[in-house]
């Protein structure tokens, strides 16, 4: 008869073991601060924030938005002011939003040489040079009715608008707007854009398309920082429909077509596939807009004591990076800087 052996359980056999020598284990490269620093692959850098501000006639004016804690309307004395923090903190770009003392139907704040934000503009590279100012090209904040073009009964018109449009575009780089960006959604208005930018002799200013804006209930804050809300209707008949992915990818490649240098997805946390999907069909800079509903959301959960307002800033701002974008607009620039500092 054969002796009995017994046999004792070897390394291999075991759950650990059985692994193998050579096996991967992706907990290594987590295992310290420094370890997971070196091997990260998204980073927030401040140069790729943009900061924006909303500005308002007078003077010594601060007031407020209740519904963004922290954002002001502000007098151009008092922006300065904040622009130079802004500058010091290490943010180099800034985005501005004007409200005028009086709106109408041609829009005239919008193109008049010493409407709000040229004289804002003006202001900025005169004491900030190296600063970039990003004009907000729209014609909703100038509109008595609230709407981003010319209203005629109930309709929004198209192809009057442009002309609204361009010759802003025109005024704001003769203020040295850095960056035009049209935000307004109206079919070709970069086109429209472009081509009076060229013959004012402006070349060589780009052009940031928000490309991919949605009819989003995340603005809502933003209605009241702006007083831009429609005095009738909503914006949905020119801006996007939120279920459609195919339908951005057109509008961002439409816009390519008609000379954009950025494009812009407009909400990002919400449309963080849009981004990631526009990263896979175009190689310029794709700008994302971190949007005052997000921002507001936040604050009002960190205010209640129910999120880590640092924590998940970084990682909301990080997200939006890792999907794609190559650009943030957002509220939260400031203490961004603070943070990575």
């Amino acid at each position: 008869m054969s002796p009995v052996t017994s046999k004792t359980a070897s390394p291999s056999d075991t759950e650990e073991g059985s692994l193998g020598q050579g096996q991967m284990r992706m907990r290594r490269l987590r295992a310290s601060a420094n370890l997971r620093a070196l091997v990260r692959e998204t980073y927030i850098r401040l140069e790729k924030l943009i900061y924006p501000l909303f500005i308002v006639e007078g003077s010594g004016i601060q007031k407020p938005i209740s519904s963004m804690p922290n954002i002001h309307q502000q007098s151009i004395d008092i922006m300065l002011k904040e622009v130079e923090q802004v500058a010091e903190a290490g943010l180099k770009s800034v985005l501005l939003f004007g409200i005028p003392e009086r709106k109408d139907p041609e829009a005239s704040g919008a193109w008049k040489s010493d409407g709000i934000v040229q004289k804002a503009t003006r202001e900025i590279k005169k004491r900030f040079p190296e600063l970039l100012v990003v004009a907000d090209t729209c014609l909703c904040e100038y509109m008595s009715h609230g709407h981003c073009g010319v209203v005629e009964g109930a309709k929004i018109l198209n192809d009057p608008s442009l002309k609204i449009l361009a010759r802003a575009a025109v005024s704001q780089a003769e203020a040295g707007a850095d960056i035009i960006a049209p935000s307004d959604m109206m079919d070709h208005r970069i086109a429209a854009i472009r081509k009076e930018l060229d013959a004012a002799g402006f070349e060589d200013i780009p052009v940031m398309a928000y490309s991919a804006k949605f009819a989003s209930g995340f603005y809502g804050p933003f209605r009241e920082a702006a007083e831009s809300a429609p005095q009738f209707g909503d914006r949905a008949s020119y801006q996007m429909d939120p279920p459609n992915i195919r339908e951005a990818l057109r509008e961002i490649e439409l816009d390519i077509a008609e000379g954009a240098d950025i494009v812009m997805v407009k909400p990002a946390l919400p449309y963080l596939d849009v981004i990631s999907k526009a990263r896979e069909i175009t190689k310029l800079p794709i700008a994302a807009y971190n949007v005052s509903g997000e921002y507001s959301m936040v604050k009002a959960a960190a205010a209640n004591g129910w999120i880590d307002e640092r924590r998940v800033v970084l990682e909301s701002v990080t997200g939006i990076f890792r999907a794609g974008a190559d650009i943030v607009i957002t509220y939260h620039a400031r203490d961004l800087a603070k943070w990575l500092s």
